[in-house]
């Protein structure tokens, strides 16, 4: 069944015929590591993050970069990203601009963890430093 709303946009209605409830409590079942890390993380930021103070050197801040890895990888692979990233953070370490990686490594598996994050700022491009 379709709906047309007024401003056009069609949207289908689904049938019960078409729902596998064992499907939809399967996907929700994969998803919620993800979504118990991603509200660590938001705790975190309601509750920790006042107290500390702003003091991430990179853009997006640690919090924010570790929930986007997160999102886009899950939570075993997002976990060790962001770990790598909060390591670097630090005043010996590098600054700038520095956004989750569009790819993991080739040999980034899930039995060697530490090989999903860069733990140095050398990828960093040097216009984006700050610390330079």
């Amino acid at each position: 069944m379709r709906a047309r709303a007024p401003s056009g946009i069609v949207f289908e209605a689904r049938q019960k015929s078409d729902s596998n409830p064992v499907a939809d409590v399967v996907t929700f079942l994969t998803r919620l590591p993800r979504l118990a890390g991603i509200g660590l993380i938001h705790l975190y930021r309601l509750f920790l993050s006042p107290l500390i103070g702003r003091e991430c050197r990179y853009l997006p801040t640690c919090s924010e970069y570790t929930e986007d890895a997160i999102r886009k990888y899950g939570l075993w692979r997002g976990f060790w990203i962001g770990l790598s990233r909060i390591q670097r953070c630090g005043p010996f370490g590098a600054s700038g601009f520095d956004p989750v990686p569009e790819a993991l490594p080739e040999r980034a598996h899930w039995y060697t963890p530490w090989r999903y994050g860069h733990w140095t700022g050398k990828h960093i491009d040097p216009k984006t430093r700050l610390d330079l």
